[in-house]
């Protein structure tokens, strides 16, 4: 049997707006199972990166690969596979404020499995519901939830097709400390449960180091991988120091 493809790879790739360069000639391999962490300042490209590998944003030049085929030029077959093997959880959720908890995920499934048998799904949200701890609350809407639960409800729905791929915007953003790790605790366990891969965004280096396998630093056209949290800490490369630390005076701009 041949290698197997990694299911994400960037060849080569630029993205540009207008007369804007976000980065250029970024080539990057994640395989099945990995937990590839994008940190980096405020409009270095990271959210960009993440649109590129969703099939978002198109690429200005170079290709980016779904296992092994470009996602530019995927069949409809290939594209809605594609999309039934691939979970997002967006920045502020992205959530249905008229919808009820187990609504937004019923939506969800009912798009990307609408042939499935009823019984089947709602026993899948259900579980899923039980797996984050929102069972208790299935007739409830988003604003009747805290923000760690709407931050959950989020996840769950990133998770209810079972993707093999799961991207994550800043998934503890605007959470206390102790919640964010009990977010992040409970998105590696799901991933070991599942075998999962991860790409996640993140500013926060305590929640970035928990989750890293890998540290992917955005440095605007720039990208360095320093390896996992210990690789990370160690790292020469003085700009890598200078966030880690979140200190004010290096070679970074201030912003």
């Amino acid at each position: 049997m041949g290698k197997e493809a990694p299911i994400i790879e960037l060849r080569s790739v630029s993205l540009e707006f207008g007369e804007l360069s976000i980065f250029n000639n970024l080539s990057l391999t994640i395989n099945q199972g990995d937990s590839l962490v994008l940190v980096g300042p405020s409009g270095s490209g990271k959210s960009s990166l993440l649109k590129l590998m969703t099939g978002l944003l198109e690429p200005t030049g170079g290709e980016v690969l779904y296992r092994g085929k470009s996602l530019s030029i995927l069949s409809k077959t290939d594209h809605l596979q594609f999309l039934s093997e691939v979970g997002m959880l967006f920045q502020q959720n992205a959530l249905f404020d008229s919808m009820t908890v187990f609504q937004n995920l019923s939506f969800v499934l009912n798009e990307i499995k609408p042939t499935a048998n009823e019984e089947e799904k709602s026993q899948e949200i259900l579980k899923l519901l039980q797996a984050v701890g929102l069972d208790h609350v299935l007739d409830n809407f988003p604003g009747e939830l805290s923000g760690g639960m709407q931050k959950r409800l989020g996840i769950a729905r990133a998770l209810v097709v079972r993707p093999s791929l799961v991207f994550y915007d800043d998934p503890t953003a605007g959470l206390d400390p102790i919640t964010s790790r009990k977010i992040v605790n409970m998105i590696l366990e799901l991933q070991k449960k599942w075998d999962g891969t991860l790409v996640t965004v993140t500013n926060d280096m305590m929640r970035a180091f928990q989750l890293a396998g890998q540290c992917l630093f955005c440095f605007k056209e720039d990208f360095v991988l320093t390896g996992n949290e210990q690789q990370t800490r160690q790292h020469h490369d003085p700009r890598v120091q200078q966030f880690i630390h979140g200190q004010v005076q290096g070679p970074l701009e201030a912003l």
